[in-house]
């Protein structure tokens, strides 16, 4: 998998992760979150153990305990920035949200300088151009949103940014299976464990039927098992920024389901001029940063000089 080919999974990985708006709406909105989590990742994690025992035990024998606690370390970083998402989120309907998100865009390049680690001018520019999209996309609602909301994740998003950074530098060193079935494994364990907090009766609270278990195992299997494995798999050839970058697509994924999806299964999104300048923006970013234009170059120059 050469570079190109890693951000276009990570595009493939990013439109599975959207889709997790349609998943959850079919599922009650008494059934707390924490539940949701902790039931599919475990599921996924269980998923990756039955199909790649063998090949998840190699890598623990050689790996030992540094790849168990570097796995711990993922699910702990991934665990609560997506508790910060939750709660934040409440403050925002879709599209404002899914624009807050991206945040991540902005501190990862941030944090890279500060540990001395380089990025491309290719991809401050096209970091450049999401962070316009985004602020673009909110300057029409910026006296409305809410300072606490906003500050929750914006701290979510630099925990994100942490989490990237350390995938990105573990899945170059470990199998990617291994470590995200310990990543789905330690962030199922530690959902349950606020979910027991939250709701003692945990599994007996859920009001199961074949709608709800239907969501789950689909959740379970395209997006922690599949969406996740995928993304580690990228993770070895993308950098940390460009993955970040390519994660703002899901600004669009989410957009066109609240635009075209009915207002009975999620909140409903009409677009504004302020959300499709932003899109546009957004998307131009990521064509710089995911098309390699020099490589272009190169073979029209070599067409041209055999002709």
């Amino acid at each position: 998998m050469n570079k190109m080919q890693a951000n276009l999974c990570l595009l493939c990985v990013t439109l599975l992760w959207s889709t997790e708006v349609i998943i959850f709406a079919c599922i009650p909105t008494d059934v707390v979150p924490f539940a949701t989590t902790a039931i599919t990742n475990l599921i996924g994690a269980a998923i990756l153990i039955l199909c790649f025992f063998n090949r998840i035990r190699k890598a623990l024998r050689k790996g030992g305990k540094k790849l168990l606690l570097r796995g711990l370390l993922l699910g702990v970083l991934n665990c609560s920035y997506n508790v910060l998402y939750l709660y934040g989120l409440d403050d925002f309907d879709v599209s404002t949200g899914a624009f807050t998100l991206s945040i991540t865009v902005v501190v990862l390049p941030v944090l890279l300088l500060m540990r001395k680690t380089g990025v491309s001018k290719k991809t401050w520019i096209s970091a450049g151009f999401v962070l316009i999209g985004i602020l673009v996309a909110l300057a029409h609602n910026l006296i409305n949103i809410s300072v606490p909301g906003l500050l929750t994740i914006t701290a979510g998003c630099i925990i994100r940014a942490f989490f990237i950074i350390q995938l990105n530098r573990y899945a170059r060193e470990y199998d990617p299976v291994s470590l995200t079935s310990l990543l789905s494994l330690t962030v199922g364990i530690i959902s349950y464990i606020i979910w027991l907090f939250v709701q003692p009766t945990t599994f007996a609270a859920i009001p199961w039927n074949s709608q709800i278990i239907a969501s789950l195992f689909i959740h379970a299997y395209f997006v922690v098992a599949l969406a996740q494995t995928l993304n580690t798999f990228a993770q070895r050839r993308a950098t940390p920024a460009s993955a970040t970058i390519i994660y703002s697509m899901e600004i669009l994924f989410s957009v066109i389901w609240g635009a075209v999806l009915p207002g009975n299964l999620i909140d409903r999104v009409v677009p504004d001029a302020y959300i499709i300048i932003g899109i546009i923006f957004i998307v131009f970013g990521n064509i710089i940063e995911i098309i390699d234009f020099s490589k272009l170059k190169r073979r029209k120059e070599a067409r041209d000089g055999t002709a």
